[in-house]
């Protein structure tokens, strides 16, 4: 097809300047140019197959190393269409099963800018999802472990803190999941990438602090209710931001049997 007839024409004219030629997994389609090597970002797949016909490859799979996209709730984070959690980051494996190892030259994050409007903001989507892409590539996948890795992340949010350099408190926040139970009531659940946070919430418009009803199980929803607030706590200390959910926002998001 033209797709592949043009990336061969390309590929000799790159080959004849005595460069390697290296492509987006969209280069298979139709057959690869011989020699050359494979970015995998549509997942591992492309990759996968690459390898397997003697082709190097270097991983970067959306689903785990794309830090533009979204870390936590949509109600908080800046505005992209998926969502990419740091704990998803950190299960980056680079090397999938069944592969020669050798073909696998490396991972990649990827940060596209077209909705980074500034360098905080910038800065907030690298850290510290960076982190966890870094230990993926450089660790062995028997040696990471998760908590260990959030503690040293917590030492960096230090370093941050004091260099004022910014970064997301993603991790401490919940991820929100809306339904309705049997009586057609409104019933929302909180998740948690990091164990040891404890969520506090109010229904009645004030920020919640440490003395406010603590979230253990599934909450109904007040009839009356327009906005539910969360706090995030951890050993006792305030972390992550004050969230703000218009329960209008949470309707939106009951999956409709």
């Amino acid at each position: 097809d033209v797709q592949s007839y043009f990336s061969r024409r390309v590929a000799k004219i790159i080959e004849s300047k005595g460069k390697k030629v290296i492509g987006w997994d969209e280069i298979l389609e139709g057959g690869l140019a011989e020699g050359a090597a494979v970015m995998s970002w549509r997942g591992v797949k492309g990759g996968i197959a690459a390898a397997k016909l003697g082709h190097e490859v270097v991983m970067t799979p959306s689903t785990h190393v794309y830090v533009d996209l979204m870390q936590g709730d949509a109600i908080i984070e800046p505005p992209v269409y998926s969502t990419v959690t740091l704990k998803k980051s950190y299960q980056f494996e680079p090397v999938p099963e069944g592969v020669d190892a050798k073909f696998i030259k490396g991972g990649q994050a990827n940060l596209w800018t077209e909705q980074i409007y500034n360098m905080r903001h910038l800065q907030y989507m690298l850290w510290p999802r960076t982190f966890a892409v870094s230990e993926s590539l450089w660790s062995p996948a028997k040696q990471k472990n998760w908590p260990g890795f959030v503690s040293r992340v917590e030492g960096h949010f230090e370093r941050f803190d004091q260099a004022g350099t910014k970064y997301a408190p993603s991790m401490y926040e919940p991820i929100f999941k809306a339904s309705r139970d049997n009586g057609g009531k409104l019933v929302v659940e909180f998740t948690s990438e990091v164990e040891g946070v404890d969520f506090h919430y109010s229904f009645d418009n004030s920020f919640p602090d440490q003395y406010y009803p603590k979230y253990g199980a599934p909450v109904t929803v007040p009839k009356d209710a327009s906005n539910l607030r969360v706090a995030s706590y951890r050993n006792g200390k305030k972390v992550g931001r004050d969230i703000l959910f218009p329960i209008a926002q949470l309707e939106k998001r009951v999956v409709k049997k």
